[in-house]
Formats: C-alpha cells, sequence, structure tokens
C-alpha cells in the first residue's frame, strides 16, 4: 500500500479566509488540480495554498483523519489566521 495525505488548504479574498480539509495519495498533484478548477467543487474558482498536511500510512487512516479535521474548527480557524495575502500572489 501506498502512503495517504490528509491536508488542510487555506485561500483568501479581500476580507474572506476559507480552509479546505481533504485527503489524497500526491499532494502536489492534488494542489495543482483544485487550483486548477479540477478539485473538489466548492474549491474552484479560488487560489489555495497548503497550510497543513500529515501522512499516513494507508488510505483508511487519511480518511479518518479528515473527518476529525473537518470537525475542528478551532485548528482550522487557527491556521486560516495565518494567512498572508502575499502568499496568493505567488501562487496565482
Amino acid at each position: 500500500m501506498s502512503a495517504a495525505f490528509t491536508y488542510i488548504l487555506g485561500s483568501i479574498r479581500g476580507a474572506d479566509r476559507r480552509t479546505y480539509v481533504g485527503w489524497c495519495v500526491d499532494l502536489d498533484q492534488r494542489l495543482n488540480a483544485h487550483n486548477a478548477g479540477r478539485g473538489a467543487r466548492s474549491t474552484r474558482g479560488r487560489a489555495w495554498v497548503l497550510l497543513y498536511a500529515e501522512r499516513f500510512a494507508t488510505r483508511n487512516e487519511a480518511m479518518s483523519r479528515e473527518v476529525h479535521l473537518k470537525r475542528d474548527r478551532k485548528f482550522r480557524s487557527a491556521l486560516a489566521a495565518l494567512l498572508d495575502a502575499n502568499a496568493f500572489k505567488e501562487a496565482a
């Protein structure tokens, strides 16, 4: 089995800061898909940067952690507060 990742992406548009939680087997490919509009519907039309990632031995572990991170709004809010508008100029 190959490794899997759980990740949190961040996006900022004006005063609107958002996070997105997902899982994948290739972080770079997944981030590129989100930024190209081929990711989840809720991520389309925004520039995203990787804020946080964890590596797991199995896909099931990554999917389980994804559920926990989606429920952890405090942690996601703390990450969103760290978003810097300059990071998106480089990503776009």
